[in-house]
């Protein structure tokens, strides 16, 4: 009976309180991204170096398809791309990286 009652707290938790949380930090992500990013990646672009774009081909070829990746490019940036490390929060990047990944999944469609 123990078990059942976990699992019905764990179930509850997952749908009803974590999906919510990661829907409002995607639209947080998003705002941030179209605040600090767009200037260069407007639409999944990269308006300095092309080939090197949000789109998720580009991600997995230079192996930015983690959060963990993107929030170390924005942290410290690279190339042309500013550091963000001093200007944004630990979550805001956090945030920013969520929806670079979830976008890239539909290749920035939407946002042409």
């Amino acid at each position: 009976m123990k078990n059942f009652q976990f699992f019905c707290f764990l179930f509850f938790l997952c749908f009803f309180l974590i999906q919510p949380i990661q829907a409002m930090n995607l639209e947080k992500g998003k705002e941030l991204f179209y605040n600090n990013c767009t200037a260069c990646h407007m639409g999944g672009k990269n308006l300095i170096i092309p080939e090197k774009n949000l789109k998720k081909e580009s991600l997995e070829a230079n192996g930015m398809n983690t959060i963990k990746a993107i929030r170390y490019q924005v942290i410290n940036g690279k190339n042309g791309m500013p550091a963000f490390g001093g200007r944004l929060t630990e979550n805001e990047i956090e945030d920013i990286a969520f929806y670079i990944l979830k976008e890239s999944n539909g290749n920035f469609l939407e946002n042409k």
